[in-house]
């Protein structure tokens, strides 16, 4: 693996906004550059309003706000839903677009049901919450794409020893959960992660983030890119198109997460659990 130069785009969408202007503008840039991407999908509520009491509890998180600009990134309305606002349903409320997504040759994977909760509330959740969460979200995905997913990846990178579990009756084929620097079996579960190894543009900012992802794509290898909707299609999108166009330069070949899957059978990986742990330029703990 290491003599090759595969990258996988894993995209995330996380808000209303994100599913209504970010999607459509990321895949004008995925078919100019003639590339796929996994997407995967928030389906249920868009309850960022929530975020506000991140604000009173983290000044960490307040910092990254302004840092990176978020007003700009997620919008005035955006700010309160699921506050001050009715939440609304995120791809539930995009169907044709869900089905646009696949038709233009792209994956489409599960990622959320209530993303905010899911980020801020599970690891003091109960197991029946968490279960629950499960069965809306994918029965929501069922309902917009009349199968299974494949795949899941856990909301901010927040993961605990009881999800695997949980998961378990889903038969999901891999997980892309964590930001660990390379793929592993999850100990006593046995599906792959295939992590997000490279940085987000947004934590280091746009020229520094690129700057980074660029760094660690130079060594060639395989490599999992993290793009948000709400940012790569919206504020970001000209930095992500020129990131892009050095990725090609660089001969990397661009592959969907189900092929990177598919390559990882070939490898010995081994069995790990993972660990939460505070990375350069995040607000909160992320799985690696």
């Amino acid at each position: 693996m290491k003599d090759r130069k595969i990258l996988g785009l894993k995209i995330d969408v996380d808000t209303y906004l994100g599913m209504k202007r970010g999607v459509p503008r990321l895949l004008e840039t995925l078919a100019r550059f003639g590339v796929p991407g996994t997407f995967f999908l928030s389906f249920g509520p868009d309850a960022s309003g929530r975020a506000v009491f991140q604000l009173v509890r983290n000044p960490m998180f307040l910092k990254k706000m302004i840092r990176t600009r978020a007003g700009s990134l997620y919008g005035f309305r955006t700010a309160f839903y699921g506050f001050l606002l009715p939440s609304p349903k995120i791809a539930l409320s995009f169907p044709s677009l869900v089905r646009r997504i696949v038709r233009e040759g792209h994956e489409v994977e599960f990622h959320a049901w209530d993303h905010r909760r899911w980020q801020d509330e599970m690891p003091v959740r109960s197991r029946e919450w968490i279960s629950r969460w499960f069965e809306k979200g994918v029965g929501a995905y069922r309902a917009l794409l009349g199968k299974d997913p494949l795949a899941f990846g856990a909301p901010g990178w927040v993961m605990d020893e009881r999800v695997p579990e949980i998961l378990r009756p889903y038969g999901f084929s891999y997980l892309s959960c964590t930001r660990a620097k390379r793929p592993f079996l999850y100990e006593g579960l046995g599906i792959p992660e295939i992590p997000s190894d490279l940085p987000c543009v947004e934590e280091a900012g746009a020229a520094e983030g690129a700057g980074a992802i660029l760094e660690g794509l130079a060594p060639g290898g395989l490599h999992v890119l993290p793009v948000h909707g709400e940012v790569e299609g919206g504020a970001g999108a000209g930095d992500f198109e020129r990131l892009l166009g050095e990725v090609v330069k660089m001969g990397y070949r661009v592959e969907p997460l189900s092929r990177i899957r598919d390559l990882l059978r070939e490898e010995n990986l081994p069995a790990r659990n993972c660990r939460m742990a505070l990375l350069p330029g995040r607000a909160f703990p992320c799985a690696v």
